[in-house]
């Protein structure tokens, strides 16, 4: 651990410093006002810098909020993030090296690859192609075939433990397939998937011993499967569906089998959702709403100990997704326009937050006034915590932003 926390010091700052000088003579523009965009610039309204991280042809695509791209290990001086671009053979993963920005394609697989791992360690990239699930080395792209699913069983892989010895994910019922076929849009299939009660489990699968294990079975939607970043047997899971009807945040401890819920209503139409762990793993934070699009908080809940902790903000300050830096002292948000849950105004902005005594402290970041929120931005902090990584449309096509924290 001390050879990581030493190596990731030196991620001084991991896309390309540029002197002062070189920064200033940057364009300053309205984010989004031309196309295309300079690959980099200041956006006016806020004064930080942005660079596009995406430079290669189709439509390319970060990862999820709280799915982890970035492969950086104590063997590894640099950060390497990985995303998806858009190729004829279909989706496929590529990485960046974010100090040099150099883009490598990693997989090259017919018809695609699902899954949003990076195993850190092994610096691979783990991802599904049909019943099969693979890993590939982000260097060297030497591949190998970690598991071929069962025909009986319908899910995916979703997340890695901290040890990088059991994968885990979802399956369900035939009946969702059915749902999905027939009503393909969000709004036309979460009500009914929700109502249906169709059968879910979670399930691990150890990559020592090749043991697939049903560990959790319950007649409701389960989601957003996380394990712990510190923790091999700890895993959160979501109770999915209309957040106001549910109570949503779950761990189950593998070890034990013991479920417990994270956060339990106390008002009528009261919400949580879109959770996510702390870096290092001592809290678990989430959306908070008291009740719904009225009295907004990002809170928190320390697993060790059961304690919360309440953090206001605006309308116009919530976001879709929120995320936190590595060393724990900042958070951000992706904002949110007016058909989002907080109706907001004016919440089209990427946010930096400090967290106060009670509330968080907002700054802007990138001014978000001609992206389509139809895309979600999904903000991860880098590795050494000096940018913040999205995902954005205002040049068109969906593609892979850097706004750095620094102001100059």
């Amino acid at each position: 651990m001390m050879r990581q926390i030493a190596c990731l010091a030196l991620l001084a700052s991991t896309i390309v410093a540029r002197p002062a000088r070189a920064t200033q003579a940057l364009p300053t523009l309205a984010t989004g006002e031309q196309r295309p965009m300079p690959v980099e610039w200041i956006d006016r309204e806020t004064g930080h810098r942005v660079v596009r991280l995406s430079r290669r042809g189709g439509t390319n695509t970060s990862f999820y909020f709280h799915n982890n791209p970035f492969v950086t290990s104590d063997r590894d001086s640099s950060a390497t993030m990985v995303f998806y671009g858009s190729t004829p053979a279909g989706r496929q993963i590529f990485a960046i090296d974010l100090r040099t920005r150099a883009i490598r394609q990693v997989t090259d697989r017919v018809g695609g690859v699902s899954g949003e791992i990076v195993a850190p360690n092994h610096r691979e990239v783990i991802y599904q192609s049909r019943d099969s699930i693979f890993a590939t080395h982000v260097d060297t792209r030497v591949t190998r075939l970690l598991h071929v699913m069962p025909a009986e069983l319908h899910g995916g892989i979703t997340t890695l433990n901290a040890d990088e010895t059991l994968l885990a994910g979802v399956s369900a019922g035939d009946e969702i397939r059915e749902i999905l076929k027939k009503y393909p849009t969000k709004g036309e299939f979460f009500d009914r998937i929700f109502a249906a009660h169709i059968p879910h489990a979670l399930f691990t699968i150890d990559l020592r011993t090749g043991e697939l294990r049903t560990v959790h079975r319950e007649n409701t939607w389960l989601g957003h499967v996380q394990f712990s970043p510190m923790q091999p047997h700890l895993l959160m899971f979501c109770h999915e569906g209309p957040w106001h009807l549910l109570d949503r945040i779950w761990t189950i401890d593998l070890g034990t089998g013991a479920v417990k819920k994270i956060h339990a209503r106390t008002v009528d139409r009261e919400i949580a959702g879109h959770e996510f762990w702390s870096r290092d793993g001592r809290w678990i934070w989430y959306d908070l709403q008291v009740p719904r699009s009225v009295t907004f908080y990002l809170a928190g809940a320390e697993v060790a100990t059961g304690n919360t902790r309440r953090l206001a903000l605006t309308r116009d300050e919530w976001s879709i997704h929120f995320n936190s830096s590595p060393d724990g002292k900042l958070f951000a948000g992706d904002g949110g326009d007016s058909t989002q849950v907080a109706r907001t105004p004016n919440g089209r902005w990427l946010y930096l937050f400090r967290p106060g005594e009670d509330r968080l402290v907002s700054e802007r970041l990138v001014d978000m006034r001609r992206h389509d929120y139809k895309l979600e931005p999904n903000v991860h902090f880098t590795p050494d915590g000096a940018w913040v990584i999205f995902r954005g449309n205002f040049e068109g096509d969906g593609q892979i932003y850097a706004v750095e924290v620094a102001k100059h």
